[in-house]
């Protein structure tokens, strides 16, 4: 995925009221007043986050006269998690090690039982 497009899809899910459009897409297409419907903001409001999502290849517009329902472009999302998918190794490294400090912290005090948690913890 090229940078430019990776900043920009980021950029639109770096904002909760755009993540949760593309929650309620997620569901099937609707219309902008049925996304609306569950926040307090005007209809433009949510069209602006959803031209926002649209830049971003995030939603597609449907065309057909006067209903244009959008609908979720899982295309862009699979990119986000192929790109993502790289990372696991690291995420999953530093899991394990602090999966080993708990159970060490655990042992230690099962062991030591008047230990309190701030004697575990050292600098």
């Amino acid at each position: 995925m090229a940078d430019d497009r990776l900043d920009e899809t980021f950029a639109a899910l770096a904002n909760s009221t755009r993540r949760a459009i593309l929650g309620r897409l997620a569901l099937g297409p609707a219309t902008i007043t049925e996304i609306a419907e569950p926040f307090t903001m005007t209809l433009p409001a949510i069209s602006k986050h959803i031209a926002v999502l649209e830049r971003a290849g995030l939603v597609v517009k449907g065309h057909r006269a006067q209903f244009r329902p959008c609908s979720l472009d899982g295309a862009r999302l699979e990119e986000i998690a192929t790109w993502a998918e790289q990372y696991r190794h690291v995420w999953e490294t530093r899991f394990d090690r602090m999966d080993d400090y708990i159970t060490h912290l655990q042992r230690k005090a099962y062991e030591t039982p008047w230990l309190t948690t701030a004697h575990l913890i050292t600098p």
